[in-house]
């Protein structure tokens, strides 16, 4: 294990961890794919207020998280599967943050889909979406060398 606040390759890992984030992504993928978020014309519908019906699946999301995450942290002194020590971490709120939102909400709002959805709509047979994993890989890209120049 690493100590408080030291960054690892993740070469001293746990095997689980690996499997617990698979199956942690699979979950989330049918769920993305159940409640039909994987489906760009329905996010585009719901951003456009014509379908409200993803407020309850974001909205059910939300408490789930946010109760595990103050369960978690109340209770467990450690992350169960890493064993990492819980801490906080403070952002300010800078332009990368800002800048960085807007991006990903003008995006979003342009192609209905966000960056776990893209994948999970690859799962349910949306090939054309590739397209927009490849502007995802692109602005990725685009945003570490950005940075790099700082």
């Amino acid at each position: 294990m690493s100590r408080e606040g030291e960054v690892t390759d993740g070469s001293e890992r746990s095997p689980w961890v690996l499997a617990v984030v698979l199956l942690g992504g699979l979950v989330f993928g049918f769920g993305l794919a159940l409640s039909e978020m994987a489906k760009p014309e329905v996010v585009l519908d719901f951003l456009q207020l014509e379908d409200l019906g993803l407020v309850f699946v974001m909205g059910g999301a939300a408490v789930v998280s946010g109760l595990s995450f103050f369960v978690a942290t109340r209770y467990l002194d450690r992350a169960p599967v890493t064993g990492t020590r819980y801490s906080r971490r403070l952002k300010d709120l800078d332009r990368n943050v800002v800048g960085g939102g807007a991006v990903f909400g003008v995006g979003w709002g342009i192609s209905g889909i966000c960056p776990g959805a893209a994948y999970a709509s690859l799962g349910i047979g949306n090939l054309p979406i590739l397209w927009g994993v490849a502007g995802m890989v692109l602005g990725a890209y685009a945003q570490g060398y950005w940075r790099s120049r700082d």
